[in-house]
Order: structure tokens, then sequence, then C-alpha cells
């Protein structure tokens, strides 16, 4: 399972080359190295944003990909690299285009860590608590119903379910390589999440409004009903309360250990 590599959109555009690497030629030097190993099963962490602005939503596997960003394309350059090897040699995939990730381990014992994170329900949380004094809202002026980017949230817990699932779909029927949407199908504004934390703490979040980053789209929802139709899952914490509270209590965690 490859899940390594350099996923901030705003600095994809000020850095391809970087992102061109990292996610591009180290992926390159990873698979190659695992075929010659004789692996016979990959799964790659991929993104929605191989869509970039999609020409319907929700968005199926079948919709054009023309990424609006180095990030995104860098991962379908991944994916197409894939595609072509199992073509070639004796191996299959499953490429898992990610929505946004978001939540954390319902029993605590995981999370995201690390300084400068531009995730929105990350920077929400760590604003909730008291490690910002405001979170900044990129564009208020966006195609959408309150003006602000919409996006399709779905657990990492979640998430993980569907590379076990995937896994075992991938050894039970080697001859079939997969390409799936993770997500829940639906979608959140930025406003409707920072509403939603405001309703889980209780409490007011800061918010400044600032122009758009570049290479970010309007609206991105996913269409699951590939991954429904393909893999024995079923989605066990897709509400955003839900999310934002396992978020919330691994940030309050983090602070009370004093851990970035």
């Amino acid at each position: 399972m490859h899940f390594a590599g350099s996923i901030v959109v705003p600095e994809s555009v000020e850095k391809p080359l970087d992102y061109y690497r990292n996610n591009t030629v180290a992926s390159h030097a990873l698979v190659s190295t695992a075929i010659d190993a004789g692996v016979r099963h990959i799964v790659f962490s991929s993104t929605a944003a191989v869509y970039g602005e999609p020409e319907r939503v929700p968005v199926d596997e079948s919709v054009a990909k023309i990424p609006i960003n180095p990030y995104g394309a860098s991962k379908l350059m991944t994916e197409r690299m894939l595609e072509d090897s199992a073509a070639a040699y004796p191996m299959n995939y499953a490429a898992l285009r990610y929505f946004n990730v978001s939540g954390a381990d319902p029993e605590g014992r995981s999370g995201q860590v690390g300084k400068g994170s531009t995730h929105l329900i990350k920077v929400a949380v760590e604003t909730a608590v008291g490690k910002r004094d405001h979170i900044d809202v990129y564009g208020t002026d966006y195609p959408t119903e309150d003006g602000s980017c919409v996006r399709d949230y779905i657990h990492v817990s979640d998430l993980v379910a569907a590379h076990l699932k995937a896994l075992e779909r991938l050894i039970e029927k080697p001859e079939e390589n997969l390409v799936l949407n993770l997500g829940y199908g639906r979608g959140l504004s930025v406003i409707e999440v920072l509403d939603a934390l405001e309703r889980v703490t209780g409490k007011p979040i800061r918010r400044e409004i600032k122009g758009r980053r570049a290479g970010d789209p309007p609206n991105l929802i996913s269409s699951n009903k590939a991954l429904l139709s393909t893999l024995d899952w079923s989605a066990r914490y897709a509400d955003i309360d839900t999310i934002l509270t396992h978020a919330l209590e691994w940030e309050r965690k983090l602070q009370s250990r004093n851990w970035e």
C-alpha cells in the first residue's frame, strides 16, 4: 500500500517540480522495485484532484481527468504508470481516489500530526482548541450556495476499511484492477463545516475571509456507486458531527501531551 506523497495543492502550484519528483518519480522507483521483488498487488493513494474542475458533479470514475494543479497531475501520472505496468507485468493494482480525508481514530490511537496543515478540518479544530486565533476562509465568491468551496469529507477510519477491502479484492481477482472514488457522495461547504464545528463545541470559530487559493476547484463531490457495488464496504462514520468530534478529541489529546 503506497501512501507516501506530497499533498498540499497551493504548494504544488508554487513548487511543481518538487511534486513531480516526490509523487511521480519516487513512485516509479517504488513500483519498479516492487515488481522486481515479485509484489503482485499494489494499492495506491490517489486523489480526486485528478478530475480538476469536473464536467459534472457528483463525479464518477469515467469523468474526464483534467487536473488543474501539479498535485493532481503528479498523481494521475502514477495511475497511468500502474495501468501500463499491470498490462505488462504479473501484478494488479487499485488506485483509490480520495476525496477529503478527515477525522481521527475513534479510539484516539492515531490522528493527523504536523505543523503547517492546510486541510480545513485540521486547521478548524486547531482553532477550536486555541492553537490558532482564527481560520482563513479562502474565497466566498465561488459558484456554490454560500460562495465557499464544497467538498466531500470521508472519515479516515472508513477510508482505511476501504483499503483493506480493496486489497482483499485484488488478491481474490488477480486479473482485475480497481479505480475507485473514496467518498460519501455528498458535499459540505467550508462555511457549513465551520458552522458544524461551532455546533459541536458550543463556541464561535473566528473566521477571516481571504481571496481564492490557486488550484482550488469550487465543487468536488464523489459518486461512490462503483465503490459500493465493487467492494463489501459501507460507511460507519458518515456524519460531519462525528468526524469533527473525533478530530477535536485527537487535537485535545495532542495538546494535553504537548505534541505538535
